[in-house]
């Protein structure tokens, strides 16, 4: 007597599921749990950051199976969706902290100015003395700010927007592992500066990583994250066709 089901081989049993349009989001959310669970295991280690592994996980599981990125984003766009009403979120921890903001006013826009300047020329004087391409640098120095801001600014300047994404997470990824150890180092210990720093060079993750240190942290992070895409979008378009004249 024949079985009513045939058994199915685990690779087609993967095409059907691969398929449908909530896989890209479950993959995300279990990937993101699963280097949660990592990462309060290692004690909240700054190296077992949870969105470097879980990148790393997507990216092994997309590659080993095949899956094209963009049947991948189909299913886990409801989690670029929710990105925008996270960032308004962020409204509510700074206010919480506007009088502290008021008593640092000064230093705080002299550090943002200072900040965007040094993020963008920085990476520019180093990939120039390493030999980048002109459409490498325009990609190059948005590097500090949001993904949406850095790939305008890149594809208006003639730099490549993917590029620019990629150079955004990775950023992203390393103020986030780093910044503890630089800011122990250098004897930083006001939750307010070390907020406002890690937003400044590591917009998103910088600020997530900086919430999981205090609310003060984080409510620096999001203020000086949200200023320097703002101020970065004013003036990179100002400063990089001279860039570009001096790369010839």
């Amino acid at each position: 007597m024949s079985p009513l089901i045939t058994p199915q081989p685990l690779s087609a049993i993967w095409v059907y599921l691969s398929a449908s349009p909530l896989m890209g989001l479950t993959v995300t959310l279990l990937a993101y749990q699963g280097a949660f669970w990592v990462y309060k295991r290692a004690g909240f280690h700054p190296l077992a950051n949870p969105v470097l592994l879980a990148v790393v996980t997507l990216v092994t599981l997309l590659t080993v199976t095949g899956v094209p990125y963009q049947r991948y984003f189909d299913g886990a766009q409801f989690v670029h969706f929710l990105l925008g009403p996270a960032t308004v979120a962020l409204a509510l921890p700074l206010h919480a902290q506007l009088k502290k903001v008021w008593s640092m006013i000064v230093p705080v826009l002299v550090a943002l100015v200072v900040g965007c300047l040094v993020a963008a020329l920085s990476a520019i004087a180093i990939g120039h003395l390493l030999g980048a391409s002109t459409a490498t640098l325009m990609s190059l120095a948005p590097k500090s700010v949001t993904m949406p801001i850095a790939m305008g600014i890149a594809e208006r300047n003639g730099g490549l927007p993917s590029l620019a994404a990629v150079l955004v997470m990775v950023t992203g990824i390393l103020g986030a592992v780093t910044a503890p150890y630089l800011f122990n180092a250098m004897g930083l210990k006001d939750p307010a500066v070390r907020g406002f720093a890690i937003g400044v060079a590591a917009h998103g993750i910088g600020t997530a990583r900086a919430f999981q240190s205090s609310e003060q942290a984080g409510a620096f992070s999001a203020l000086a994250m949200g200023l320097n895409g703002a101020l970065t979008a004013l003036l990179l378009p100002v400063i990089l066709p001279w860039v570009r004249i001096w790369t010839g």
